[in-house]
């Protein structure tokens, strides 16, 4: 519904349900004004990472807040847009996720500090962008929410401005996601002209039969594949992944994953028939399937997370197909945030070692490189390794548990063929897994090859300190996150 009255959009962010439930985008917001003004004045340079920092934290402050009360806000602005305690936690893992990929960007590229003001506001703008995805209960909303997380990763995908791979790795990601934008369009507009409406409740409750509902979910559901990196849509992912810088990879392979995510089991479930649900399972097992055989063929790091994560984005597709098949809700979500919560700091630290590495030279970045690594620098071999080990599901990590997880939701939603299938397909991955941990820790050096300095700021050492502690954490004591997931 339009709103007639032009001021009547600030008489809603004044009523106190909105105001709870808007307060930590509006404190990215002002972030965002804060961090450009700072660039702007050159007085106020060196205040920038306290700026920074000091914003996250007031938005992680509301999302705690939001995630402790009995009973959040709800839908507020005219439905527009939802508070709930799943929003509230997805948006403590977006932000999370940013302000760890940050602390892996400082120092990661010394070209690029005259820009640092602007690199910052941008990575800001990815966590509003993320948030309004989560929260959207109007598909107009959501689509802002879309545009103000892809756009300032296509500027951070080509950031670093003096590396051809960089600026190839930008323009690559911005005209597919433009075309990816383009279907969630004309999708949206297919819904629109059938039902008159883009509330998603009411879409959820009118979607009828008719080839216009169907062609129109089929056309939002590419879009959000492609966010998600899932079969056919994952091709672009190698890619972009090895040409943008890393600390950006991170944040891409994680938050718009768990954006896409969040948004399709929060708000856009209702709008999927339950009779598509084996045909989205299998776009899951064949997404897990390419992703673990694209990564056994990789010599680079960096592109063999890409392929793992690619394997990732079909094991989270599964919760989608259980939640289709009529799985409960509270508990395909409770899964989700668990599993995206432990790939996201397992996923992080990984793609934050191979920063790490690379800022001694691409060749590092090279699994061959990488031989003897345990010998020469032993705390990066050991983080390195237990990521790995997450990422591969073994015990005694959040990977193993989030795994678990998600495969006890798909076989409660009674698809125990899907589940066995997908249990096998990850089990792949432990092959390439184990390739790096074997070249770390049992091959000796090349001789006269060059050892990793792994020299950064102390924020990079404490970001892979708290990953590293947060993947055992929830491997060993789940109930400490999955407790304030309870309503």
């Amino acid at each position: 519904m339009i709103r007639q009255d032009p001021y009547s959009v600030f008489d809603a962010l004044s009523e106190p349900a909105a105001g709870a439930a808007t307060a930590p985008i509006l404190a990215l917001a002002l972030g965002v004004l804060a961090l450009l003004l700072c660039e702007v004045i050159d007085l106020l340079r060196p205040l920038r990472p306290f700026v920074f920092v000091g914003t996250v934290l007031v938005a992680l402050f509301f999302e705690f807040r939001l995630l402790g009360q009995a009973i959040p806000p709800g839908p507020v602005l005219d439905g527009t847009f939802v508070a709930s305690h799943d929003t509230a936690a997805w948006g403590v893992l977006f932000l999370s996720g940013t302000l760890l990929a940050w602390a892996y960007s400082l120092g990661y590229q010394p070209e690029g500090e005259p820009f640092r003001g602007e690199h910052d506001a941008l990575m800001l703008s990815c966590a509003i962008g993320m948030m309004l995805m989560a929260g959207a209960g109007d598909l107009i909303v959501f689509f802002v929410g879309l545009e103000l997380l892809s756009i300032p990763l296509y500027a951070l995908a080509a950031f670093q401005r003096w590396r051809s791979t960089s600026v190839e790795a930008g323009i690559k990601y911005f005209l597919l996601g433009s075309f990816s934008s383009a279907l969630f369009l004309f999708g949206a507009a297919l819904l629109y002209t059938a039902h008159g409406t883009l509330s998603i409740s009411a879409l959820a409750a009118a979607v009828s039969g008719s080839n216009l509902s169907r062609i129109g979910v089929a056309l939002v559901a590419a879009s959000l594949f492609f966010k998600v990196s899932a079969f056919p849509f994952h091709t672009w992912v190698p890619d972009v992944y090895q040409g943008s810088p890393t600390p950006v990879t991170a944040l891409m392979a994680t938050g718009t994953k768990a954006a896409a995510l969040a948004f399709l089991l929060t708000q856009a479930a209702p709008l999927f028939p339950e009779r598509g649900a084996l045909l989205v399972a299998l776009l899951a097992l064949v997404t897990i399937a390419l992703g673990n055989l694209g990564a056994l063929a990789q010599e680079d790091l960096k592109r063999m997370l890409a392929y793992s994560g690619i394997a990732h984005a079909g094991t989270l597709l599964l919760l989608v197909s259980a939640r289709m098949a009529g799985a409960d809700a509270e508990a395909t979500q409770r899964a989700a945030i668990f599993y995206m919560g432990a790939y996201l700091f397992t996923a992080t630290g990984a793609f934050g070692l191979v920063s790490l590495l690379e800022s001694d030279g691409s060749r590092f970045t090279r699994i061959d490189s990488l031989r003897g690594l345990a010998r020469s620098r032993p705390f990066a071999a050991g983080a390195m390794t237990l990521f790995l080990l997450s990422l591969g599901g073994i015990p005694a990590t959040g990977g193993f548990l989030g795994k678990w997880f998600v495969f006890a939701t798909v076989v409660r939603a009674e698809m125990v063929p899907v589940a066995v299938a997908g249990v096998l397909l990850s089990v792949l991955a432990l092959a390439y897994y184990l390739r790096v941990v074997v070249v770390m820790w049992m091959q000796p050096p090349a001789e006269g090859a060059p050892v990793p300095a792994t020299t950064r700021p102390l924020t990079a050492g404490l970001a892979t300190g708290v990953c590293a502690v947060l993947v055992l954490a929830t491997g060993l004591l789940p109930a400490l996150f999955l407790s304030p997931l309870n309503p």
